[in-house]
């Protein structure tokens, strides 16, 4: 793995276990460091995937438009599109007054991200 695509994974796997400590809080847990943590995640791992296969890519945070970009290489993350749509309008509207997250909306975005991370660990050669 190149040393680029491994701090990519380091700094998903730091997101992964930021959303699954928020996850465990009993009172007042901030759904929306959720599935903002869920978004990020996915997204390192799209941005670790791409920089193994050599590509370049700008600050991209829409998931989808990442995905695009390495459908050549994994062309069956296809499957993820709706999900990573879904997790993809965490980036931003989550952080701001306006929109909110619910347990629901952390609930999904916790089980999508759960299962990208381990597609994209699989197809990096790591522990799922």
């Amino acid at each position: 793995m190149k040393p680029l695509t491994a701090e990519w994974v380091a700094k998903a796997e730091r997101d992964f276990a930021t959303m699954e400590r928020e996850s465990q809080v009993a009172e007042d847990p901030n759904f929306e460091g959720i599935c903002f943590h869920a978004q990020q995640c996915a997204e390192k791992y799209l941005k670790a995937r791409l920089c193994e296969a050599g590509v370049t890519f700008g600050r991209v945070h829409n998931l989808v438009a990442l995905l695009e970009s390495v459908l050549d290489w994994e062309p069956s993350w296809e499957r993820y599109r709706a999900d990573l749509a879904y997790l993809s309008a965490f980036a931003v509207s989550v952080r701001y007054p306006g929109d909110s997250a619910d347990w629901d909306s952390a609930t999904d975005a916790r089980h999508k991200c759960r299962v990208f991370r381990m597609a994209a660990r699989q197809s990096l050669g790591l522990d799922v």
